[in-house]
């Protein structure tokens, strides 16, 4: 007996864009890693297009933050185009201001997608811990940052809140462990 088999129309299910904010050393680079295998997405990280394309010019923070503006002159395009073709992305660029937040809304609503906020909640004792053993094994794309850099760096940090308007997940570190 021959089975007829008709073409099935589904709708397809909306990409979803999953960023992160935490402080340095929270661990979003080892959760964003498990949410492109768990979520079958695209990762996309900073750290590591940064080196690559602009590695020995980043001696300074100022020089990180314009570098990473050029950079997401390129990426944003990129990951429209990645959920407008249904591809979960995950971008391990830090969320962690509410302007730099606004740039990934303008990404999700601009390909129509889902999204979700992966917020990396661990104790400072914690983040400089996870620092230093960065600083020892250097993963690539990572510098070396002192506690006065962890500081500098996490005086620019703005907790997520909920009038933002983003559906958020919190990610907390039980006995120091990676979240």
């Amino acid at each position: 007996m021959a089975v007829s088999l008709k073409p099935v129309h589904r709708m397809p299910t909306p990409a979803c864009l999953h960023f992160l904010c935490g402080k340095a050393g929270a661990g979003k680079s080892t959760l964003a890693k498990a949410l492109a295998q768990a979520h079958d997405a695209i990762l996309i990280c900073e750290d590591i297009w940064l080196a690559r394309l602009f590695g020995d010019q980043m001696k300074t923070f100022e020089d990180y933050r314009a570098l990473a503006q050029r950079a997401k002159a390129v990426v944003g395009p990129l990951v429209i185009d990645l959920l407008v073709a249904g591809q979960n992305v995950v971008l391990d660029y830090p969320a962690n201001t509410r302007t730099s937040r606004a740039w990934f809304r303008s990404l999700y609503e601009a390909a129509g997608a889902d999204h979700v906020l992966h917020y990396v909640d661990v104790p400072d004792r914690v983040c400089l811990q996870r620092i230093g053993q960065r600083n020892t094994e250097r993963p690539e794309g990572s510098h070396p940052l002192t506690e006065d850099d962890f500081v500098h760096i996490s005086s620019f940090f703005e907790t997520p809140e909920a009038a933002e308007g983003f559906r958020t997940e919190v990610h907390a570190a039980a006995g120091g462990h990676a979240p």
